[in-house]
């Protein structure tokens, strides 16, 4: 899987994960709402953690730093 995703933006996808979580442990967030938030929050920790993003593939976005040489 080719790497779309840039340093900041996994950043930010894991601390809205956290947030996310935080609000569902603390029973801030019940029922189906919770369900939906937890496992958008595994969404952004995986995708993350392997700093690919299907939807970005999918619309060819890419926030990962280009790393060609100016020569």
């Amino acid at each position: 899987m080719k790497k779309n995703m840039g340093q900041f933006d996994r950043i930010v996808r894991v601390a809205l994960a956290l947030a996310a979580l935080f609000f569902v442990y603390n029973k801030i967030v019940t029922g189906g709402v919770a369900i939906a938030i937890t496992i958008i929050a595994a969404v952004f920790l995986l995708t993350s953690l392997v700093a690919s993003c299907p939807l970005y593939s999918l619309f060819g976005i890419s926030t990962c730093r280009s790393r060609h040489s100016h020569t």
